[in-house]
């Protein structure tokens, strides 16, 4: 598979550890760590879900890449690097920067930089548009902004509410009276960020990612079904050329692009879990031909379809 860059934009400096502190000295970062570190105990190189719509990862060692759909959210980086690659672009993201997805997104994850001394440490926290919909009233308007994902340093302003949710994710009667307000602080430090204008934009209703939301949804649910992009710009309400515009603009990808990696990343799950034959996992992924899908998926992966099912 070809590699290519992210933007400069993307792909941000190291940040400066040790510079983000609570008014009593304490670093955020550290804290951050630690609390992700007790929450994922026993789930090491594995998520844990916390509360609805946030999650942890700790990795002591480099991990192999791995496939999934990133859905919109923000990944807060607390030690060691992560890469994520999105249609072959690489966004690599370490301590103190985060990642938006702003939509539903076939990707694949990799923990770089990870070590017992220094892990791969994460918090993911899901961006829903109805918890950011209220906010947009208090919010600047900006220029729309488009992108399937972006890098940028967190902010103190932004770390200090997502260390105290972490601090009180598992105690029941905080996290049902203080979480929201929490969640709420978070949200609004996005909006008012540097990637505010992307962040806006999950909010919308009627916006232009809410239109191609729609139509991933759709390419998930009939990921094995011949694809027309006539229909698709129907469903988001657009003439053909205006959808596929929004649609590569928004996801760095064309509707028959994002369908070919679903149904890749399919064929793999089910190469792992299941007993059929490649030709069988082809077929039910949506590919006429075993031979082309055969070709592509060693393209994707840099493994056959063969190979890839006899991995333990």
């Amino acid at each position: 598979m070809s590699l290519k860059l992210a933007p400069a934009c993307a792909i941000l400096p190291p940040f400066a550890v040790g510079t983000v502190r609570h008014t009593g000295g304490v670093d955020l970062l550290d804290e951050l760590l630690t609390l992700i570190t007790r929450h994922a105990a026993g789930r090491r190189g594995q998520s844990r879900r916390l509360i609805p719509g946030v999650q942890v990862a700790r990795f002591d060692g480099p991990a192999e890449p791995s496939a999934g759909i990133a859905e919109p959210s923000v990944a807060i980086v607390a030690s060691g690097v992560k890469r994520t690659l999105l249609n072959g672009v690489a966004y690599e993201y370490r301590a103190g920067q985060f990642l938006v997805a702003s939509l539903d997104l076939p990707v694949i994850g990799q923990a770089l930089k990870a070590s017992r001394d220094e892990p791969f440490a994460v918090v993911s926290i899901r961006l829903d548009p109805v918890e950011i919909a209220p906010l947009l009233l208090e919010t600047p308007a900006r220029p729309p902004q488009y992108g399937g994902l972006v890098v940028s340093d967190a902010t103190p302003e932004l770390l200090d509410p997502v260390v105290r949710l972490l601090r009180i994710a598992d105690r029941p009667d905080d996290v049902r009276v203080l979480g929201p307000g929490i969640r709420r602080e978070i949200l609004w430090r996005l909006l008012t960020g540097e990637q505010g204008a992307l962040v806006q934009q999950i909010g919308l209703a009627d916006g232009m990612l809410a239109h191609i939301s729609d139509a991933i949804r759709w390419i998930r649910r009939h990921h094995n079904e011949p694809l027309r992009v006539a229909d698709l710009a129907d469903l988001a309400g657009m003439s053909p050329s205006t959808f596929h515009r929004h649609f590569r603009a928004a996801t760095s990808m064309t509707p028959i692009q994002f369908q070919k990696q679903l149904r890749l990343q399919q064929a793999r799950v089910l190469l792992r879990t299941q007993a059929s034959t490649a030709a069988e996992v082809a077929f039910q992924v949506g590919y006429t031909s075993p031979a082309h899908f055969t070709r592509v998926y060693q393209q994707a992966f840099g493994r056959t379809p063969g190979e890839d099912r006899t991995l333990p």
